[in-house]
């Protein structure tokens, strides 16, 4: 799937600098955390983002939802308009959050004790350091994909 092809909304002209409006955006615990789940984790149902180990309460869930669809980072598929059909998918906008993300992670297990890493952020950490554009691209083509499957299947 092309990332050009999902839906964003124009972003509003502030009168802040381009930093002040992206803490603006993302400069929360809840949103960076849904970016991270929809992205990373495929996780696209609010079931789902309420299963995360952050546990984030349901009333904070449903308005960063809104706010992440207002900024148009996220898009919404509802293809029966019932609350369990629906699902959130990243725009090309919430795409670029991805980088963002990475180097959170990636300042996260760089500064702790090796020791304390599991496999898989030592792998992550592996590939990340080897080729982080390749890595990055790895990463959004399998959304993409992920997206593109997901919109087969619930909108046929």
């Amino acid at each position: 799937m092309d990332p050009n092809s999902l839906q964003t909304k124009s972003v509003k002209p502030h009168r802040s600098c381009a930093i002040a409006e992206s803490i603006r955006v993302l400069g929360d615990k809840w949103s960076l955390l849904i970016m991270r789940d929809v992205i990373l984790y495929k996780k696209c149902r609010f079931k789902e983002f309420k299963g995360s180990r952050e546990k984030i309460a349901t009333n904070i869930l449903a308005s960063r939802l809104k706010f992440l669809l207002e900024e148009g980072l996220l898009r919404k598929l509802d293809p029966t308009g019932t609350k369990k059909s629906t699902r959130y998918i990243a725009t090309s906008a919430g795409l670029l959050v991805l980088p963002i993300i990475m180097e959170m992670y990636m300042f996260s297990i760089n500064t702790v004790d090796k020791t304390a890493l599991d496999t898989a952020q030592t792998l992550v950490r592996e590939k990340f350091s080897v080729d982080r554009h390749l890595f990055e691209e790895n990463r959004k083509a399998a959304y993409l994909d992920f997206v593109e499957e997901l919109s087969e299947l619930i909108l046929t």
